[in-house]
């Protein structure tokens, strides 16, 4: 099961700086090596057993823009699962920026008018005033595709993110939830898997990438809202650590005063992470647990 993504956008605007980040796992700091993408580069992402992500990153110089929009139209916006659209916090060019825009939607009203869209402010890091910039900034793009919409809207989700914080893992764990069929069944049998173990919380980690996948239901407890995406950062900031000094990271254990935490595979495209703040609860007993549900969830994600 193949499921394209469209990443577009103007010239600059940062769109290969994240698909570096997130899919071939380089810092924030090497991104500015990186050039210019010429016309379409397409990679092929395995998503859990048979999803694929066909994801197709435009470049945004005005020649090629044009060119997508006219000889290549039906190519381009054919099949397309999710649209990301990336818009530059401090571009000069936001008339032109948004213009293009609205020309992407007809094209996506034309050709997949059932592709979800999704629309990244991204730098955020340069706002002065990060909270009021992209409320403003929301708002403008929400308006702008409703005028071009009509009643028959495609939705669309905007988030504010940069290369240097945990928004840009949350914008893109959103992304991928939705192109993941069985993504409320994973969460189902999560929740099962948590209570199972005594767990706090259960959160399912795509391997390569670290995006969350699902998660248990939502414990009572009041926790960080942003400690998904977080996690995803720092774990992949300690594999590019294991990297530097020739080794391979394979689990994590950890055992805290407030709180235990166990990190490790649970099928080949997959890791499982459980927070437990039982104390009576040993760490080898979740290790344990994870080998006994390994099974199961190959067979939920179609790999046995």
């Amino acid at each position: 099961m193949k499921k394209k993504v469209l990443l577009m956008g103007a010239s600059g605007s940062g769109k290969t700086s994240m698909r570096s980040l997130i899919f071939s796992n380089n810092p924030a700091s090497l991104t500015t090596r990186l050039g210019a993408t010429i016309d379409v580069e397409q990679n092929h992402v395995r998503f859990l057993g048979d999803l694929i992500l066909n994801l197709w990153d435009c470049g945004g110089q005005d020649a090629f823009m044009d060119s997508y929009l006219t000889t290549q139209r039906s190519t381009i916006f054919q099949h397309v699962g999710v649209l990301i659209y990336v818009f530059d916090v401090e571009t000069n060019e936001m008339h032109k920026d948004l213009e293009y825009y609205r020309d992407c939607l007809e094209g996506l009203r034309q050709y997949s008018p059932d592709a979800a869209v999704f629309l990244l402010v991204h730098k955020m890091d340069l706002a002065r005033d990060r909270d009021a910039t992209f409320e403003k900034k929301k708002k403008d793009l929400q308006e702008q595709s409703d005028k071009v919409q009509g009643p028959a809207a495609i939705p669309v989700t905007v988030f504010g993110t940069s290369i240097y914080d945990e928004s840009l893992y949350r914008a893109w764990s959103s992304i991928v939830h939705t192109l993941i069929p069985n993504a409320a069944v994973l969460s189902k049998h999560l929740t099962i898997f948590a209570e199972a173990c005594s767990a706090t919380e259960v959160i399912l980690f795509e391997r390569t990438t670290f995006l969350v996948i699902a998660t248990s239901s939502p414990p009572s407890a009041n926790l960080e809202p942003t400690r998904y995406e977080r996690t995803s950062e720092l774990i992949k900031a300690f594999k590019r650590s294991c990297s530097r000094v020739r080794e391979e990271f394979h689990a994590l254990e950890m055992e805290l005063p407030q709180f235990s935490a166990v990190l490790d595979e649970l099928t080949k495209n997959t890791y499982i992470l459980i927070i437990v703040h039982d104390p009576a609860v040993e760490t080898a007993a979740l290790r344990l647990n994870v080998r006994m549900a390994r099974r199961k969830f190959e067979q939920l994600q179609g790999l046995t």
